[in-house]
């Protein structure tokens, strides 16, 4: 290009910083390999030729593309480009770290590829193990994994949901041995069979022995709708109430102290830049805020 442009080897190899007889023999080895002229010497120097007026246009397409392939790769090394494969619970997405995090990764990094994946926790440890997802942020984390790294994000509470018309909404400190009587809406075992074991023993512990359970659900959100329906009760994380259906009471329950930990989850072995920066932003996000408990109350959704 710079012999092209200047038809001046002298003044080509000036402007390149070398030794002309050296930016010559470069130029000799550059013709003989492609097999046609590029210049035709002249006795005061070199004009270019017609093939090598085309051969320089195109080159400097191809040193733009590579300038342009450079500084791109340059930015996913940064972490400020390339794309982020992130799993979530949507009853962990409505408010708090897991919504801020994804709102600030769009603000940081607007070159970014943010794929977003609605999953239960099950599935995306499965994801994450797998490699389809870079991160995930899930309920219930495994324990210590020599595969995977974890971030404590916060810890939820159990509430209980309710028709705003159901006898249980009037009781001002409820607990479990009052739902005796109560139609449950539960979630299928094969979901989560430790936390499953885990809140029967709690019901058992408060008097609740054997649940009437009349309809199995497989998420929170169907848990709501048929609440709403009037079907009957059902146990939700107790940030349901963001997100809660007319008509439909979110109550604490005084004596269920299960609880429900999310965390961040990644693989190890995962070097991705973009992945270690959104590890850190999540972790300043937590460290920001007062407390990882966001605290349960009772609320009759209003629309």
């Amino acid at each position: 290009m710079a012999v092209g442009e200047e038809e001046h080897f002298g003044r080509a190899a000036q402007r390149l910083r070398v030794a002309q007889p050296a930016l010559s023999r470069q130029i000799q080895d550059l013709e003989r390999e492609i097999g046609f002229k590029l210049f035709d010497r002249l006795s005061r120097g070199v004009k270019i030729s017609s093939a090598g007026k085309l051969f320089l246009e195109d080159t400097r397409g191809i040193l733009q593309q590579l300038n342009e392939a450079t500084e791109r790769a340059q930015r996913v090394a940064r972490g400020q480009s390339g794309t982020l494969r992130v799993g979530f619970t949507e009853n962990a997405s409505w408010r708090g770290v897991v919504p801020d995090s994804l709102h600030l990764f769009r603000e940081r990094y607007p070159d970014a590829e943010l794929q977003l994946n609605p999953l239960p926790s099950l599935q995306q440890l499965e994801a994450v193990r797998a490699g389809r997802l870079d991160a995930a942020f899930m309920f219930n984390p495994p324990k210590p994994d020599r595969e995977l790294d974890q971030l404590p994000v916060a810890v939820h509470s159990l509430a209980l949901a309710a028709p705003a018309a159901h006898p249980l909404s009037k009781s001002k400190n409820l607990r479990l041995r009052d739902m005796r009587d109560a139609r449950f809406i539960w979630f299928p075992r094969r979901e989560s069979a430790a936390f499953y074991d885990r809140l029967m023993y709690e019901c058992v512990r408060g008097g609740l022995k054997s649940p009437r359970i009349v309809q199995e659900a497989s998420n929170e959100a169907t848990i709501l709708t048929l609440v709403a329906q009037g079907m009957g009760v059902g146990f939700v994380v107790e940030t349901a109430r963001w997100r809660c259906p007319d008509g439909v009471a979110i109550l604490k329950v005084a004596d269920l102290t299960l609880s429900l930990p999310l965390a961040l989850v990644w693989r190890k072995e995962n070097l991705s830049p973009l992945l270690s920066r959104f590890v850190t932003d999540v972790g300043s996000l937590v460290k920001a805020r007062p407390t990882a408990r966001y605290p349960t109350r009772r609320r009759v959704s209003n629309g």
